[in-house]
């Protein structure tokens, strides 16, 4: 299993909407984490921030990401990456979700 944090410059309750916006999943999920169709994810748990992803089509994939606040009303968030190939796809997927957050700042 990978593991990756990373701070994000917006407020913690944007990221994890951006988290679970299925319409934004296809932007920075790995891709055997969108295979399925439905990148909805499977655990959602509003209050802690939490979400996590299972893959179907590529058993062993899985994605844990919590979202917390930080300093100066930025997030600071944590993807736990589980398969084969995670090793070097946890950094990415952070900087992936960081750009759509971006993009849904500038855009909202």
């Amino acid at each position: 299993m990978a593991h990756a944090e990373r701070g994000m410059s917006a407020p913690p309750e944007v990221v994890f909407n951006t988290v679970i916006d299925p319409d934004r999943a296809a932007a920075w999920l790995p891709e055997p984490l969108r295979q399925d169709g439905d990148r909805r994810p499977e655990l959602v748990s509003g209050a802690e921030m939490c979400a996590r992803w299972c893959s179907d089509s590529a058993p062993g994939w899985s994605a844990e990401i919590r979202v917390k606040a930080a300093d100066a009303g930025g997030a600071q968030v944590r993807l736990d990456l589980a398969g084969a190939d995670a090793d070097g796809l946890a950094e990415k997927t952070l900087a992936n979700l960081a750009r759509e957050v971006a993009d849904n700042l500038t855009a909202g």
